[in-house]
């Protein structure tokens, strides 16, 4: 079968009987209720439809847009306990989250069958469309990259140009494309703006709108790629949106928000409570001064908080210009320990809790560090279009401490922008663990 159209009401009905079926043998009290049933049902279909979680790309897979599944579990669990609220229900909230994680765990495991039983269905030959492109530029390399991949269901047939080929997928020049996609049955073609002029493209969308074929156009953006790249209509105008961001989505807004609520209120209740007085006393028994350092950098927007940490050197007149360097004199004994094991960072969650950062994000740099990079590194402000972060990419892949040669910034530069484009609250929990992994093992940090 080539059309799946009924895939996603399938989907739908094995969700709503994942949920129905495990709330009533797990929590038939809370759920042997009609409103309760209605309630749980309709709560789902408008959190699942608000988000658009359904529709589905032929190119997703298993971990694509994985962050709108982690957003419906979150709201779905924030709309389950709003019922017991409303209803004045006595409930256990630990074995209410165990419920939940059964219908969460069971719906990801369904996710993953599904995904995997595709990928197998495409190889073998099913679900597949036909396509061709025509006209050839440098494009074309990288949507072969696509095509060429037998679980995403693309059989790629050839192309098209006025400029001759030996190669085995050229199939003549553009004329002979309409032959060819009327005897063959194309499913859809890729059109390259570039090699065709306005008449063309418009008699080409003219034919294979009157022969049902799908035709999508390749835009000629003159080599403006970003990864964030998007297409916006005014009205029947197309406008390329090259800073599209996850994050400049309310949903993605407030999960990552109260993500950083939560884990930042029990990093300071459960960790700072007692460890703040401990490294108080150690600092102020080696050398004066305030046990907390304050230095003003550049949030999101660039725009400028006062950040926390530890004090880790000697009260000193270039704190606020110079960089920590390898061997740093005014580096105390108690702050060469709380630097390797990043244990001087952790007053920032109370920057975490104010809104000025985010657990995770692009890390903060000095005010005048700021100002010598938006000049010498090319995007380097494109990172402050999300809140700076305790920790983020470009730490856990290496690139921290000193900036020693100019490559330096530049890759760290380069991680922040890609996590910046490709956040999501998966990334985030992976970026925590690879960071308390490298803490626990004394990573070595100068900064």
């Amino acid at each position: 079968m080539k059309r799946s159209s009924l895939i996603i009401p399938v989907s739908i009905i094995i969700h709503l009987i994942i949920i129905n079926f495990t709330l009533f043998t797990l929590s038939y009290d809370t759920y042997n209720n009609i409103v309760a049933i209605v309630y749980y049902n309709l709560s789902w279909l408008l959190i699942t439809f608000a988000i658009d979680f359904y529709p589905t790309k032929r190119n997703e897979r298993f971990f694509t847009n994985f962050h709108k599944v982690l957003e419906l579990f979150f709201i779905f669990s924030l709309a389950y306990f709003t019922n017991f609220s409303f209803r004045n229900l006595s409930i256990s909230p630990v074995y209410q989250i165990k419920v939940l994680l059964v219908i969460f765990s069971t719906i990801i495991i369904y996710r993953y069958i599904f995904y995997y039983l595709r990928d197998i269905y495409r190889v073998e030959g099913g679900n597949f469309v036909s396509v061709v492109v025509v006209g050839r530029d440098r494009k074309l390399k990288k949507i072969r990259q696509i095509f060429d991949q037998p679980e995403l269901g693309y059989r790629y047939r050839g192309y098209f140009d006025n400029h001759p080929s030996k190669s085995i997928t050229y199939l003549g020049n553009i004329d002979r494309a309409f032959d060819f996609i009327r005897d063959n049955t194309v499913d859809e073609v890729y059109c390259m703006v570039s090699r065709l002029s306005s008449e063309q493209i418009n008699e080409l969308i003219a034919f294979c709108d009157n022969n049902l074929v799908k035709i999508k156009m390749v835009p000629d953006n003159k080599e403006v790629y970003t990864r964030a790249m998007n297409v916006e209509l005014f009205g029947n105008v197309p406008i390329l949106n090259l800073r599209k961001l996850p994050l400049d989505t309310d949903v993605a807004r407030y999960t990552k928000r109260s993500f950083d609520i939560v884990f930042s209120s029990l990093v300071l209740i459960f960790v700072l409570s007692w460890l703040v007085p401990i490294i108080g006393i150690l600092i102020k028994l080696e050398s004066r001064g305030p046990v907390f350092f304050k230095q003003k950098r550049h949030g999101v927007n660039k725009k400028s908080f006062f950040c926390y940490k530890f004090r880790s050197m000697a009260v000193n007149k270039e704190a606020d210009t110079k960089m920590m360097t390898k061997n740093d004199v005014r580096l105390t004994k108690i702050g060469k320990f709380i630097r390797k094991t990043s244990i001087d960072e952790l007053p920032q969650f109370i920057n975490v809790l104010k809104g000025d950062m985010s657990v995770v994000g692009p890390r903060p740099h000095m005010e005048a560090h700021t100002r010598e990079y938006e000049n010498s590194v090319d995007k380097y402000l494109v990172r402050h279009y999300a809140k700076p972060g305790i920790t983020g990419l470009a730490q856990i892949k290496g690139y921290r401490g000193e900036v020693v040669v100019k490559s330096d910034i530049i890759n760290r530069t380069r991680l922040d922008i890609f996590y910046v484009e490709k956040w999501s609250l998966l990334l985030d929990i992976k970026i925590i663990i690879k960071t308390v992994l490298n803490a626990i093992g004394g990573e070595e940090k100068a900064y």
